[in-house]
């Protein structure tokens, strides 16, 4: 065999280091090596960023599909994780702009809520302040109180 022949070998061979030496150095790095490069491409995994949540859920999945580790092991990939590959901020939502779909799904309202909100901003103008949400009448106040931090007016 030619070495131009072997170049695509070589190259296969070398892929997963040229990966792997992307990500960031630090405490987590090395047990994330170890327990999620046998199975998948990392870089392809940690390109979507996700909050602690999402990365807590990400590795009980994997745990559930069988990767094996120690518990100090999890707790050190998950601090990696969230430390080097935080969610992207997502923008206040501004309620006296957004259209029914937006407040649909970045405040999980339902459709009628939504259209609430519409209406109140036809018949009454902006909307300066939570206090003024309360007074939308169909609104489930609790459970936008619980949202209140995706809000701007």
């Amino acid at each position: 065999m030619s070495r131009l022949s072997l170049a695509p070998y070589a190259l296969a061979l070398c892929t997963p280091m040229l990966l792997a030496a992307d990500l960031p150095d630090g405490p987590g790095r090395a047990e994330l090596d170890q327990l999620c490069a046998k199975c998948h491409e990392i870089e392809r995994s940690v390109s979507k960023k996700q909050d602690r949540a999402g990365w807590q859920a990400t590795i009980t999945k994997m745990q559930a599909m069988g990767t094996k580790g120690t518990d100090a092991q999890f707790a050190a990939v998950l601090e990696y994780l969230v430390k080097n590959y935080p969610a992207d901020e997502i923008p206040l939502l501004d309620i006296n702009k957004a259209t029914a779909i937006q407040m649909e799904s970045r405040l999980a309202l339902k459709r009628s809520q939504a259209a609430a909100i519409i209406a109140w901003r036809k018949e009454h103008g902006k909307i300066a302040s939570f206090d003024d949400l309360k007074q939308i009448p169909g609104l489930d106040i609790a459970h936008l109180e619980e949202r209140k931090d995706r809000i701007k007016f």
